[in-house]
């Protein structure tokens, strides 16, 4: 006769299930499912009629190629972390090391608290409190909602509590996929007619017309693009700007932006683990180096609050 569990292993088998990314949150609808983690309020996993739409990473990893997770109060980088204040200088965290960058805002690995959790939506939030670099008392709250068509929807706010204005740039890193097509035989498209022209490290230096390789306006086919690069100008159909992913039998998957966020960052990597291609599409309200270019930031008054939108849908 078998022996009988030990206390010990009574125990252990009673543990809540553990994840690197914190407490899930699931949201689902008709056959829409979107899992959402405690850790930088992460979109982990999106699909829809059983077809996966975002790519998505182990129990045990932290996001790769910061997989889905929000940005805040700045995307993207600042140079050598260096910014200036009234004429002081701020300098933040280099976290970008190889670049020399503060990279990706400031709650990248802070968990957020759950504010409100609804059948078809939760809403998420995180302090960032004053420091060196940022002396600013600032809240990102992150809602997801599942809508009517199963499309996903994602509301991105920063409230100030400071005293003072703050400066920020809000965004989001989600990477789309179409389910099990080959990332290669995918076509990219986005209407921009303006790129940020980078060096080596990044960092906008001027802007000039999209041609060649960085004009997916006509689509390309996402096997000829090794791309990192931000977009601006971009069409609006109803104050909302699409950029597509689309599969030979038609099949498509688009993230949508708002008015207030005019920037796209588009990065089609060959790095992302176990994957040939994968492709992260950004919804930005302003380029990375904001903080020192100008270009897109924006000041939030006290007790102001800013709000951005965006969301993936899908045509299956």
């Amino acid at each position: 006769m078998p022996a009988s569990p030990s206390p010990a292993e009574n125990a252990l088998q009673s543990e809540p299930r553990r994840f690197a990314t914190g407490r899930q949150f699931e949201i689902r609808r008709g056959d829409a499912l979107a899992v959402i983690t405690e850790l930088a309020a992460g979109l982990r996993l999106y699909s829809k009629g059983g077809v996966q739409l975002t790519e998505s990473y182990g129990d045990e990893e932290i996001p790769p190629g910061a997989t889905g997770i929000t940005l805040a109060p700045w995307a993207n980088r600042v140079e050598d972390g260096v910014w200036h204040l009234d004429g002081r200088k701020q300098q933040l965290d280099i976290t970008e090391v190889p670049r020399n960058n503060a990279s990706h805002g400031l709650l990248r690995n802070t968990a957020y608290s759950l504010v409100d959790e609804s059948e078809f939506s939760v809403t998420l939030e995180a302090t960032v409190f004053p420091q060196h670099g940022y002396p600013f008392l600032v809240r990102h709250q992150v809602r997801y909602e599942l809508d009517e068509a199963l499309d996903l929807r994602v509301w991105q706010s920063l409230v100030n509590d400071s005293q003072e204005s703050a400066p920020f740039v809000l965004g989001a890193h989600p990477y789309l996929r179409l389910g099990d097509v080959a990332p290669e035989d995918l076509v990219l498209t986005v209407q921009a007619k303006t790129r940020l022209v980078a060096d080596e490290r990044l960092i906008p230096r001027s802007t000039a017309a999209v041609e060649g390789e960085y004009d997916l306006s006509a689509g390309t086919a996402v096997g000829n693009l090794l791309i990192d690069v931000a977009l601006t100008d971009l069409t609006y159909d109803g104050g909302v700007a699409r950029h597509t992913l689309t599969a030979p039998d038609g099949r498509s998957v688009s993230l949508e932006q708002d008015e207030n966020c005019r920037y796209v960052h588009v990065f089609v990597t060959d790095t992302f683990p176990g994957r040939s291609k994968a492709v992260a599409i950004e919804p930005m309200t302003g380029p990375a180096n904001a903080f020192n270019s100008g270009d897109g930031l924006r000041w939030l008054a006290p007790a102001e609050t800013f709000t951005m939108t965006w969301g993936i849908t899908a045509s299956l």
